[in-house]
């Protein structure tokens, strides 16, 4: 007969409150047993059923936490085959088996080594057996039970953040959202109120609240200024157990900021501003700042400034600092203390981003009365108009006044005013103007075929005080006057057939004149006086400013006559007629039957077979090519042939003399021989010069002998006398550069830098006698003083 045994688990409960097991199995009848039994049998788990009055189980529980100084003890495992012989041996294995949990492998008393945490592992899975020491075979089925950690109260409520930062618009209604705060609790939120967290506000009334279950942070009071008060610090509080006493507890901090709304509106800090402005200052330049406070913030406190009243609406303006939030009043036009110097002005300033919500605290602007007082100050005087325009006809006289510019000191002293012109606007000094009264007029002669436009400026100054100045622009205009003569249009050179017949046009001319015509110009063409009667053309007028030269007769022959010259009388019909005489250039040309020209020369007929002009002058052209190019060169061998340096020391002319090595310095006394120039009559005058070649040979002059006491100016004076009218002399200007002035020399500087400090007044008249090349530099200093003496 087969025998079924069974493996018991027994487990003795490690506290008094038997709650602490969970059966698996309905319970029948009596009383929970303190030997609990698990019985297995084969590899297959049984249900679990009652056996000798004992509860099976699979799952128990083991309190989390355990503070004790033993082992924690868990239960006991038992088989039905152990005797108590010590032949058995009892195995476990499983999560933390050996290590968590540790079995007594002869009673098979099963306990915990350490503490163990229900939030780092809330069940643990174990299996048992039991095994033959001497065989090694189990005698039982392997059996898997279950440790559940009963949990205990042990963790506190945690903030998803240790510091919330949370804002609202200030001046909100009760009520208004705020934030919400949320905390965890690590405990079982199944087992009793260990999980269970309960909101409370320990630091922040009567301002705000929260709800104790949501977390969700309102306002509490009404009209909350954040003028007043901007941030707020409150202090939250989650408590576990339902928030009982005894129950674990965690906070947390909110900073709560106001946010501000354009609820202040903005007032001057005074009523009246006054300022003081220059009659000179700029346009669009500032005169003063002013400020209107505003509470708010950012763009609530953004303000725009607007002059509405007063009797300088027109002559200031304002704008606004976008940093500062100033009002900056500026000059919008000129100021003048002799007419206006006091100006009111009503300012006004207003919110740009204005809240309707808010509109019942007032209008948001406000207003503030500006004075502004012009000082005087020394003004430069002012023309009467900003530019001049005058005309003037260029055949005017000379000084003769074509206008007047006037100048006035504007200030109240009234200051005399002088004028001058800019010369650098007039270079040319063709006009003057008198210093006293503004006229200007005319200096030089006009013409208005060189230039149309003169633009000159003219200063005004005040004479007690020059640096007081102003300038106006004065465009005067050169009138235009008949007194140009009309003139051909190009120059004349036209030719007629020997062949030609009779009345045949031959060239129609044109004239142009430089003087303008308000009506156009009308030209007429005549022969003069001395050809009407015995030319060989004729010329006629076609009243349209062209005429026309017609052939007179039948036949011309060009070896008679060659070339014939027509003078043409030209004359206007403007006032005073102007005419002149314009010479017409008629070559006789050879011409086929067509008449086109074939030769103009009577040499070609009787050399036909000659060279043309074309070909003799290219011939011309290179033979003077070489020649020049001979002569260059014989020059060039010439110039190598020539000894660079002077040989003899008794020559005195300077020279230039190269040498490769270095001089002695001061105590090199035989450079030069400065004697020679004590002593002529050591000159060898019967040397001539050796680094040029005299064309003409002259006897030398004899010198008179100078005296011993002559000093070196008085010798040169003499010796530069004595060559000027020396026809021997070289043809060249030359340069003496002598390093002996003589002792006791009277000679002073001779600069001519100095004569620019004297003070005296200079005559410039020698200028005009120098000749036309100077006439320009003559006429510019003999006209300096023209401003003055006017």
């Amino acid at each position: 007969m087969r025998t079924y045994h069974c493996f018991w688990l027994l487990f003795w409960a490690g506290q008094p409150h038997q709650s602490l097991l969970t059966p698996l199995s309905k319970r029948t009848s009596g009383f929970l047993e303190k030997e609990n039994v698990l019985v297995l049998s084969g590899n297959s788990r049984q249900d679990l059923h009652r056996s000798k009055r004992s509860w099976m189980w699979n799952q128990f529980f083991l309190l989390e936490e355990y503070t004790g100084t033993d082992y924690q003890y868990v239960g006991k495992l038992h088989s039905d085959q152990d005797k108590g012989d010590g032949s058995l041996k009892y195995i476990l294995s499983g999560d933390g088996a050996g290590d968590l949990f540790i079995i007594n492998e002869n009673t098979g008393d099963i306990q915990a080594t350490k503490r163990l945490d229900r939030e780092e592992k809330p069940v643990y899975i174990l299996r048992a057996q039991a095994i033959n020491r001497r065989t090694g075979r189990p005698v039982e089925p392997e059996s898997e039970f279950i440790i559940k950690i009963h949990d205990i109260n042990d963790n506190e409520p945690m903030f998803t953040k240790d510091v919330y930062n949370a804002s609202i618009p200030e001046m909100s209604d009760v009520g208004t959202f705020v934030v919400q705060v949320t905390a965890t609790d690590a405990d079982d939120p199944t087992y009793g109120n260990s999980a269970k967290v309960v909101y409370s506000i320990l630091q922040g009334q009567p301002y705000f609240s929260v709800e104790s279950e949501t977390g969700i942070i309102k306002t509490a009071l009404l009209n909350m200024d954040r003028e007043n008060r901007e941030q707020y610090q409150v202090v939250i509080q989650a408590k576990d157990m339902g928030g009982q006493m005894g129950g674990l507890s965690g906070t947390t901090t909110v900073n709560i900021t106001l946010t501000d709304v354009n609820d202040n509106p903005p007032r001057f800090p005074q009523s009246t501003y006054q300022f003081r402005a220059p009659e000179s200052t700029p346009l669009d330049s500032p005169v003063g700042r002013i400020k209107a406070n505003d509470a708010d913030v950012d763009e609530n406190a953004e303000i725009e400034y607007s002059i509405t009243e007063g009797d300088g609406y027109d002559m200031f303006g304002i704008t606004t600092d976008k940093d500062t939030q100033e009002g900056i009043i500026t000059v919008k036009k000129a100021l003048d203390f002799e007419s206006k110097n006091l100006y009111i002005l009503k300012v006004e300033a207003t919110n740009t981003h204005v809240d309707p919500r808010f509109l019942y605290l007032g209008p948001f602007k406000d207003s503030a009365t500006v004075r502004i007082q012009v000082e005087d100050v020394d003004e430069p005087p002012m023309f009467s108009r900003p530019a001049y325009i005058m005309e003037v006809k260029e055949d005017v006289p000379l000084n003769s006044v074509i206008g007047t510019v006037t100048a006035r000191d504007p200030d109240a002293a009234k200051n005399p005013v002088k004028y001058s012109v800019d010369r650098h606007t007039d270079m040319d000094r063709v006009f003057n103007i008198n210093s006293g009264n503004g006229s200007i007029f005319t200096s030089k002669p006009l013409d208005r075929e060189t230039l149309l436009w003169h633009n000159i400026t003219v200063i005004a100054a005040e004479i007690n005080n020059p640096k007081q100045s102003s300038r106006v622009p004065v465009f005067i205009k050169v009138l235009d006057v008949n007194d140009n003569a009309p003139e051909f249009a190009m120059f004349y050179e036209t030719f007629v057939c020997e062949n030609a017949k009779a009345e045949q046009l031959i060239q129609t001319l044109s004239a142009v004149d430089k003087d303008d015509s308000y009506n156009g110009h009308q030209f007429s063409f005549s022969l003069a006086p001395e050809a009407a009667s015995s030319s060989n053309f004729t010329l006629q007028d076609n009243r349209d400013n062209t005429a026309g030269i017609f052939t007179r007769k039948t036949r011309y022959n060009r070896h008679e006559t060659s070339t014939y010259f027509l003078p043409v009388v030209i004359s206007d019909n403007d006032y005073p007629i102007q005419s002149s005489t314009e010479t017409v250039t008629i070559r006789v040309c050879a011409c086929d039957h067509r008449g086109k020209m074939l030769s103009c020369n009577a040499e070609a007929l009787i050399h036909p077979t000659g060279l043309s002009t074309g070909a003799l002058i290219a011939i011309l052209l290179c033979i003077i090519i070489l020649l020049v190019t001979v002569v260059l060169f014989a020059a060039l061998r010439r110039q190598r042939k020539k000894e660079p340096l002077i040989i003899s020391k008794e020559d005195i002319r300077d020279n230039i003399v190269s040498y490769n090595d270095e001089g002695g310095g001061e105590e090199d006394t035989q450079a030069f021989d400065i004697g020679t120039l004590r002593n002529p009559e050591a000159i060898d005058d019967n040397k001539l010069r050796r680094d040029i070649v005299p064309e003409t040979l002259f006897m030398p002059r004899r010198t008179a002998t100078a005296r011993d006491n002559t000093d070196v100016r008085d010798f040169i004076n003499q010796r530069l006398k004595e060559n000027d009218t020396d026809p021997t002399a070289p043809p060249y200007d030359s340069l003496a550069t002598y390093a002996y002035e003589g002792n006791g020399s009277v000679a002073e500087s001779l600069s001519s830098l100095e004569s620019v400090t004297t003070d005296g007044d200079q005559d410039y008249d020698y200028l005009s006698d120098w000749g036309p090349r100077f006439k320009k530099l003559a006429d510019m200093y003999g006209s300096m003083d023209s401003d003055k003496d006017s």
